[in-house]
């Protein structure tokens, strides 16, 4: 995410909103803290959830499709007894 402060943000406005038009995410920041962020108009539910969660700081978005060289990354080890409670929770939720 691209941070900008409100004096550049004021100066070059309109080439800011292209990036985000193209997707990019821009923190708008007041002497050096943060204080807005301006992030592309979403186009479904799906997105506005996803927004919601990122602007609480609980998820970051994507910058764009995954390079090919992350699936030769070695997989998480996740202890069988906590995929069974995961398993077993979801199945519990429904």
């Amino acid at each position: 995410m691209k941070a900008v402060n409100v004096a550049e943000l004021e100066t070059h406005l309109s080439l800011y909103l292209d990036e985000v038009k193209a997707g990019e995410e821009i923190e708008i920041r007041e002497h050096e803290q943060p204080i807005a962020f301006i992030v592309p108009a979403s186009r479904d539910e799906q997105d506005d959830e996803l927004l919601a969660l990122a602007a609480q700081g609980k998820i970051r978005l994507g910058k764009g499709p995954i390079d090919d060289s992350f699936w030769d990354l070695p997989a998480p080890e996740v202890p069988m007894d906590v995929l069974l409670r995961v398993v077993r929770e979801e199945r519990d939720e429904d």
